[in-house]
């Protein structure tokens, strides 16, 4: 890996809750094991991040900066071909362009400005194009604040072989906003979901006893399976809860359609659930 120390530069920077180190801890470990474990594999391998960021964060209330999720995938051993970073804010992309030309110079960076849902095609034309001989692999981070992806978005990303670590907010945002969202007017979970008739959907699994939260992961993973993932049971989607109050706030969930990339999160599960040192030998 090649360390980073966060500082302030002069740049700016992102505020982020104290639970965001845990995230970044198993986020950096499965972009070692996957594109170490994907080198020999594929000649091409793409990161992309749709929702980058400034590079570094702080922690808030706090002085300490840590690295963020795009040079944390840029200082892997065994650097990505390409990198596409996505980011809506112009000024935090502008702050990540400069910090990665700054850290990481020789690096093949690619910067799109905007939401992602409104710019994915200027995304996926960042994406080397296959051949018979040359296969183009591509993980993607899915990192946003609330349930803004559309899985309009994912299924045209999907249409490229490419893996998905997606952070599900299904408890910090949908859980708290269900009432909002059930309003007929309103189309943000029917968007995330792909799923028109989800609040039929919801009445059967509420008078089911389920909770709301694991019913829309669970929804969620199986939109992915129609796409030809492999399936992600609710119990393998890594929970990360406030360091505040320790109330659950999302779930990270990953999606392939190879045994392999599994193989890596059971590694990163096992490495977190344990408390052990996760880059040890």
């Amino acid at each position: 890996m090649t360390e980073i120390t966060a500082e302030d530069d002069g740049l700016p920077w992102s505020e982020v809750g104290a639970w965001t180190e845990d995230k970044h801890t198993l986020v950096a470990l499965y972009d070692k094991l996957f594109s170490t474990g994907m080198k020999n594999r594929w000649p091409t391998r793409v990161y992309i991040d749709l929702y980058a960021g400034p590079g570094f964060v702080r922690v808030r209330g706090t002085n300490r900066m840590m690295v963020g999720s795009p040079l944390l995938a840029l200082g892997v051993p065994d650097p990505f071909d390409r990198y596409v970073f996505g980011e809506s804010d112009p000024t935090l992309l502008s702050a990540l362009e400069k910090r990665v030309n700054r850290l990481f110079p020789k690096a093949d960076a690619r910067f799109v400005r905007g939401d992602c849902n409104e710019t994915i095609e200027e995304v996926c034309a960042n994406i080397p194009s296959p051949s018979k001989d040359h296969g183009v692999l591509s993980f993607c981070f899915v990192d946003p604040y609330d349930i803004s992806i559309k899985f309009s978005t994912v299924r045209r990303l999907s249409s490229y072989y490419m893996d998905f670590l997606f952070l599900l907010a299904v408890h910090m945002d949908a859980n708290r906003n269900l009432e909002h969202y059930f309003n007929p007017s309103n189309s943000k979970i029917e968007d995330f979901l792909g799923l028109p008739d989800w609040r039929e959907r919801w009445r059967i699994a509420e008078g089911q006893g389920t909770r709301f939260p694991r019913f829309l992961a669970v929804e969620y993973a199986g939109q992915m399976e129609t796409l030809g993932y492999l399936p992600m049971p609710w119990d393998k989607m890594k929970q990360v809860r406030s360091d505040e109050r320790n109330l659950p706030l999302y779930r990270l969930a990953l999606f392939s359609r190879h045994q392999l990339a599994y193989e890596f999160w059971d590694e990163v599960l096992y490495y977190s659930s344990n408390q052990r040192t996760l880059f040890e030998g």
